[in-house]
């Protein structure tokens, strides 16, 4: 039997021996973390759900979480010990299992936008499963698997969250890491690390269909690649081309073409050709080949871009029909020619990620057409190598570091 000590701020269970009844299973003494039924009172049964393998010491060590960091833009990452802020009544502490590396970590790590503040712990595409919720967090179970991405909290009342486009929100979005954060005044702390507290809202639910080293990079990679073809309405009989062949790209194809369109990777690369068909694309059309590019214009739908460096892209143009549009997900410089819009009346577009409503749309999706990404799982202490292999292209199609190794 034991005596219950309830921090409803904290959602946190300090066990003594004493004799009160409560319905869970066996506990091996010491403190555990728990989820709390809001309403109680004394010499009553308490009906609660515990997570036994937590302990409060590791609650009181949300000032020391184990984390990998960057001290700086010409240095590697390395061990780090970062502080998570208190469980609110709003908050979801995770446990993190998986973490994707999504270049843009790799832009921040080495301040490539000038703006990260050091030390960094970069990471959006979290995938792990809850410890503990605050007193007014519904819709969660302790030990769920649940991802975090990009978004992390956002204002929730101006007309693009209202929307559901947090990703637009008129006060700033708050991302995973490197972000202004309004609960610690410091910046945010992304996924290179054992546990995170996220507000409630920004939580998304991971289907157990789903593998879960291989959901991480959906959390970024997915949803940026998925959005534009959600929105652009993609359906069978459509003609859509993905444009490059890498971690945005392979992601494209597999949802392309469970919305059953006929996907055509256009790829500078001959040698991805029988990838591209194996990851589910129609054909492949060679962007250098000239006569082939000549031969499919004006018979695409849409086509997503999502090459991420500097290109012209004036004659992936040409390939749409009259009045069609090529979404960029990309980050790159770019350059074109304004004639290639104007005859045909073609249009860009940009997309970014997707709100919150949308991406748990896109697990969804996922889970009903078992897509997740191909990746590679690693050892945290080979992510400084990771990078490197990414920036050269030698990956097929993400890593995703496995966190029981940090």
């Amino acid at each position: 039997m034991f005596d219950l000590y309830i921090d409803q701020n904290s959602a946190l269970c300090t066990l003594m021996v004493i004799d009160v009844n409560f319905d869970v299973v066996s506990v091996q003494g010491g403190s555990c973390m728990l989820t709390p039924e809001l309403s109680y009172s004394n010499n009553q049964n308490l009906n609660i759900k515990i997570d036994t393998d937590y302990s409060s010491e590791m609650l009181m060590n949300l000032q020391n979480i184990r984390a990998y960091a960057a001290h700086a833009d010409n240095q590697h990452l390395v061990p780090h010990a970062i502080s998570r802020r208190e469980l609110g009544a709003n908050d979801v502490l995770i446990k993190i299992d998986y973490c994707g590396v999504c270049h843009t970590d790799i832009h921040f790590v080495k301040n490539h936008f000038g703006n990260t503040v050091y030390p960094i712990v970069p990471g959006h595409e979290i995938i792990g499963h809850v410890i503990a919720m605050g007193q007014q967090v519904t819709g969660f179970s302790v030990d769920e698997t649940v991802g975090v991405g990009v978004i992390v909290d956002s204002c929730h009342q101006c007309s693009s969250c209202l929307q559901g486009h947090e990703q637009f929100c008129e006060q700033g979005m708050t991302t995973a890491y490197n972000s202004p954060d309004a609960h610690t005044g410091g910046v945010t702390y992304g996924g290179y690390s054992s546990h995170i507290v996220v507000d409630a809202k920004s939580v998304l639910k991971v289907s157990d269909k789903l593998d879960t080293h291989a959901a991480a990079p959906l959390l970024c990679a997915g949803i940026t690649s998925f959005a534009p073809l959600n929105r652009y309405q993609v359906k069978k009989g459509d003609k859509v081309g993905i444009i490059g062949l890498g971690g945005l790209g392979h992601m494209g194809v597999k949802f392309a073409a469970a919305m059953g369109a006929h996907v055509v990777m256009i790829t500078s690369s001959e040698k991805k050709g029988a990838d591209a068909i194996r990851l589910g694309a129609h054909e492949v059309l060679l962007s250098t080949d000239q006569a082939a590019m000549q031969q499919q214009a004006n018979s695409f739908d849409l086509l997503l871009n999502t090459i991420p460096v500097e290109h012209d892209f004036s004659c992936y143009l040409e390939l749409l029909k009259i009045n069609q549009t090529m979404v960029v997900v990309g980050l790159a410089a770019m350059k074109m020619h304004a004639a290639k819009l104007i005859f045909g009346q073609k249009r860009v577009a940009g997309s970014l990620i997707g709100g919150i409503e949308e991406t748990q749309q896109m697990l969804d999706f996922c889970a009903e057409h078992n897509i997740t990404a191909d990746v590679e799982l690693i050892n945290i202490k080979d992510v400084n190598e990771a990078y490197q292999r990414i920036e050269q292209g030698d990956v097929m199609y993400r890593v995703v570091i496995d966190m029981a190794t940090l």
